[in-house]
Formats: C-alpha cells, structure tokens, sequence
C-alpha cells in the first residue's frame, strides 16, 4: 500500500496532468483521462478491468434501448438492473450467500474464494443511476460508448467514492475548462485531504490497534482474548479513535478527489458536512456519505413509496433501506446489524422525538454522539464474539479493570494529537481559514505573510505527508473494501 501511494502521487498522478494540459482539446482531455483510469484501475487488478469495461458497455447500450424504444424501455431497465445487481451480487455476496448456506443445510462443502473488485459498490451505483435516470428522462443517452466508460471509471473517485450522478457532470465531461482560481483550489483541496489522510487518520487507526486490538487480529477469534484483557478506558478510547479515523480516512478521500476534479474543470459534489456536529441520527445521515445517502433516498426510498402510504409503510420503507445501506458496505451480517440499528433510532426520531431533539441543542448533540459511537462498534467488528467482548469490556463485564498505568500512559503521551483530531472533525479550521481568507481579500487588509502561507502550504502538506506514508507501513484507504 506504502509503495502504490508513492507511486501515486511521485508518478502517476503527475503524468497524468502533464499529460492532460498538453492535450490540445476536450476530446484529447478525456482520451488522457480514460487511458489513466483504465491503467489505474487494471495497476491493483488487471483481470477485473474486464468487468468494468464489460458493465459499462451493457448500461451504455441498454440506456440507448430505453430511449429509442420507449414501449419496451420498462423491460431493458429491468434486464439492466438484473444485469448490475447480478454481477455485484456474486463477486460481492456470493461468497456470504454460500457460507450462510453451507452453515445451515451443509451444502456446498467447498467455498469458492471469490475476490471483490475494488470499488465495484461505486461505479455499480454510477451505471445503474444512469440508466435509471435515463428511464426517467432526466438526461439524453449517451451516444459515445467512451464518454459513459470515463464517467464510471474516473480515477478520482471509482475506488472509493463519493458516488457521482451522470446528470450532474453530463455538460462537464464534454465541455470544460478550468480557471486559474478553480486549478488553486483543487490543489488546496487534494493536499488537505492527503495530510488529513496520511498523518492524522492514519495515526488514529495506529492508536486504535494500541488500545483495542491490531487491526490483522481484528476478526479472528484470537482478538477475543486480547480484547478481553484490555481496560475499560482503553476499549473506550480505541473506540473513539476509531470514530475518528473512519469520518478522518473516508472523508480525506473524498477531499482528494473533489480536488482532482476541480483541477480539470470537474465539479463533484460535497460528500460530508462535519456529521459529528448533527443534533439527531436522520440529520447525521443527511451529512454523513451524502452521495450514498441521496442515492438510497432518490432510487430506493421514494420509489418504494416513502413516507406518503401512511406510517406502517413508511417504517417498512425505511427498514428496506436501511438493511440495503448496511449490506451494501460488506457481507457481513454485523453490517446488516449495524444498518437496522440505525433504522431504529431513524424511525423513533421520525414516528415520536424527532422534533423535540431540535429544541434541546446540545443534550441532542451528545445523544447522536453516543448513538454513532456505539454504531461504529458494530460496524468494525465482523466477528460477533470480538464485538461481544468488546462491548463487555467497556462496562467491565470481562472482569476487566476499569483503567491501567498503561492506557493512562498511552493516553497522556497522545493528548494533544487526540484533541487535533478532535479538531480535524470539526468546521473550526475551515472557519478560521476563511475568515482569514476574507480579509486578506482586502487589499487594504493584505498580510504579505499570509500570501507567502497560502503558496507554501500546499507543498508542505504534500511533504508532511509523504514523511508520514514512507515511514509508516499502516496506510489502508477504509472504503477500498466497500
């Protein structure tokens, strides 16, 4: 993972821009760009290209059915979405269908090992949002075979998100031109989100594995035993640790990519918006993966009838969409329990005590604090017996001690990298940033110091960051599993 980082940002990436500024027009622009994707995307696996060249191809052709055959364009939707969902369905759940299979009726005896492409849950949502939206006549079909396999395989966001609509950046991919300022901010962008990645999510997944368990022990039945030992203090604070670098690694992500984009003229849409600051659990996921969360509410929800066949309906609606939401970030049935566990709190809020959350603003605060913390718990634990032990172990319950010399220690000696990571999730240096931005927006106001810092910084944090990703071996992207 150290040596592709590396090779990302030393190599890849800079050729690839040099290579996009040389092209002379728009045409030339998205050939480069479709070239490197499909080299990026066949760099980690060469053979399942052919998957996402193939996927492609069939929602390219079917959106073309749909549009120029309209007495039959229910029927090319419908083979569309076997088609999609089939094949996610067996790289992704294949292997989780037979093992459930295999524990209650014995059968099959041998389990095939079934690899998942990486990114396959994003660009499968991009092609199927396409085709449906086709259906629907919010965009034209596209006639270009290419244009449609550069929308789903653009390497800024095809591994890991956020999810982009076709109709969002339809007029971008044929006609665009960056500006100078956008060129600045997307440079801006993309190093924010690298040192937001490579030194402090990074550093939150390395205190994780120091005061809970190693993430290579993390779901084998070992870790029971190391969970089991550790203190009450420890096990809470990994857990926040973790919370942190899940929002941390998959937002930096999505910061990256957003700045790629804009470095070429691409305008992706925000992906967060601080969700740990939301004063209900509905509120944090209108701020937490927006683009998933938009996905499931637009294809999902409102076509199953959404909240306007009366409440038993409405709880059925939501309930659907939240066992989706969970199973489609893994196949496991601790993603399933963690998409219902939200379900709960998400129907309460909508059926009783939604409203009255909005009128007592920081209990509010701290009661979806204390809801996604205990959700994270069973979002990173696939073993059932780790996760017990775990959760035991926060209330003493593995005859555990409530606190040690060494987690005091190892807390002590982390505090003020803890309380910036605090910070990072907050709008704090964002908000800064920006008010020092406005009045130097004055020329009247201009600081020298303050130019001469927005120059330097973006290669310092590319700096910062590179020191980080060459001296650590722990550099995993959370959302490549997804």
């Amino acid at each position: 993972m150290v040596f592709a980082s590396l090779n990302f940002l030393c190599v890849f990436f800079p050729l690839c821009m040099l290579a996009y500024f040389f092209a002379k027009d728009i045409k030339q622009k998205n050939a480069v760009l479709l070239v490197f994707s499909l080299v990026f995307y066949a760099w980690g696996e060469p053979v399942y290209i052919l998957l996402l060249l193939l996927m492609s191809f069939c929602d390219w052709l079917f959106a073309l059915l749909i549009e120029r055959h309209e007495s039959k364009k229910k029927l090319f939707l419908v083979i569309t979405c076997i088609v999609n969902l089939g094949i996610i369905g067996i790289f992704k759940y294949g292997k989780f269908t037979l093992l459930n299979l295999q524990g209650i009726f014995g059968v099959p005896e041998k389990i095939p090992n079934i690899i998942l492409p990486i990114g396959i849950s994003f660009y499968t949502f991009q092609l199927l949002s396409y085709v449906i939206d086709v259906y629907r006549g919010d965009v034209k079909a596209q006639k270009k075979y290419g244009i449609v396999l550069l929308y789903a395989s653009l390497f800024h966001q095809c591994i890991a998100g956020p999810i982009v609509r076709y109709r969002d950046v339809e007029l971008q991919l044929l006609k665009r031109q960056p500006t100078v300022n956008s060129i600045h901010e997307g440079i801006n962008r993309f190093c924010v989100g690298l040192a937001k990645k490579a030194v402090i999510a990074n550093m939150c997944g390395k205190l994780f594995e120091l005061f809970v368990v190693s993430d290579s022990l993390v779901n084998t039945p070992e870790a029971v035993s190391v969970v089991s030992q550790k203190s009450a203090a420890s096990l809470w604070v990994g857990i926040l640790m973790f919370s942190m670098q899940i929002y941390l690694d998959f937002s930096a992500y999505s910061d990256m990519a957003i700045g790629m984009g804009k470095m070429i003229g691409l305008e992706y849409k925000e992906n967060f918006d601080y969700p740990y600051l939301s004063r209900s659990v509905s509120e944090f996921w209108r701020r937490w993966h927006i683009s998933l969360g938009t996905f499931f509410k637009d294809y999902v929800y409102f076509p199953l009838g959404g909240s306007r066949k009366g409440k038993g309906r409405t709880i059925l609606n939501l309930f659907v969409v939240w066992a989706l939401t969970g199973l489609w970030h893994g196949a496991s049935w601790n993603y399933v329990l963690w998409g219902l566990y939200f379900f709960v709190f998400i129907a309460l809020e909508k059926m009783l005590f939604g409203k009255a959350l909005q009128k007592i603003p920081v209990l509010s605060n701290l009661y979806l604090l204390i809801v996604v913390y205990f959700g994270w718990v069973l979002f990173k634990f696939e073993n059932m017996s780790v996760m017990g032990a775990v959760l035991r172990g926060m209330f003493c319950l593995n005859k555990n001690s409530a606190s040690d010399f060494e987690t005091v220690t190892l807390l002590k000696g982390n505090l003020i990298f803890i309380i910036a990571a605090i910070i990072a999730c907050t709008p704090l240096i964002a908000f800064i940033s920006k008010k020092i931005k406005f009045k130097n927006n004055d020329k009247r106001n201009f600081s020298t110091a303050y130019g001469v810092l927005s120059v330097a910084m973006p290669p310092i944090l590319i700096v910062l960051s590179l020191i980080n990703i060459v001296g650590s071996s722990y550099n995993p992207f959370l959302y490549f599993q997804f």
